[in-house]
C-alpha cells in the first residue's frame, strides 16, 4: 500500500457522539489504521480530531481532551510516543483549525511536540504538516529499493515498483 511509503500518517478521528467510540472500539478503524501505520514503519503521526462542530456542546474542549487522552493511551501501547504527536481539533466541513486558528475554539492554545530532533509547535493542521521531519535518505550507501509490487507487462517485461530509500 501507499502507507508503506509514507513519511507521516495523519489519523483523522471523528469527535461526534458514538463515532469516536466506534472507531476506538476493539475492531474500530481508528485503532486499525494507527496500528497499520506503525506496523508499516510510519514513524511520524499527526492526529486530527475532526467534526468538532458536531460535539455536544459544539466545539467542546472536554470532548477534545477525552479523545486526546484515549487516543494517546492507545498509540502509546502500539509504539508511538504521544509527546511527539500533535493533536489538533478541527472541523473539515467548516475549515476550523485547518489553515488558520479558529475563533470557535479559543480554548485551544495550540499543539506542541517534543522529539529528539527538537521541539515544534503550532495552532492548526497545516502547521503540524509543515513540522514533519523528512527522514534521512543517505546517498552514500548502497541502493535500497523496498518493493511494493511487481508487474508483468507484455512486450516490456517484469517491472518492479517501489521507493528508493538510499
Amino acid at each position: 500500500t501507499g502507507t508503506s511509503q509514507a513519511d507521516c500518517a495523519v489519523l483523522i478521528v471523528a469527535a461526534g457522539t458514538g463515532e469516536f467510540e466506534a472507531g476506538i472500539s476493539k475492531n474500530g478503524q481508528t485503532r486499525e489504521h494507527a496500528l497499520l501505520a506503525f506496523t508499516l514503519g510510519v514513524k511520524q503521526l499527526i492526529v486530527g480530531v475532526n467534526k468538532m462542530d458536531s460535539t455536544e456542546p459544539k466545539y467542546s474542549e472536554a470532548r477534545f481532551e477525552e479523545i486526546k487522552k484515549e487516543v494517546s493511551n492507545y498509540i502509546k501501547k502500539i509504539g508511538y510516543n504521544p509527546a511527539a504527536v500533535p493533536f489538533v481539533p478541527i472541523s473539515g466541513w467548516n475549515g476550523d483549525n485547518m489553515l488558520e486558528p479558529s475563533s470557535e475554539m479559543p480554548w485551544f492554545k495550540g499543539w506542541a511536540v517534543e522529539r529528539k530532533e527538537g521541539k515544534a509547535d503550532g495552532k492548526c493542521l497545516i502547521e503540524a504538516l509543515d513540522a514533519i521531519l523528512p527522514p534521512s535518505r543517505p546517498t552514500d550507501k548502497a541502493l535500497r529499493l523496498p518493493l511494493q509490487d511487481v508487474y508483468k507487462i507484455g512486450g516490456i517485461g517484469t517491472v518492479p515498483v517501489g521507493r528508493v530509500e538510499t
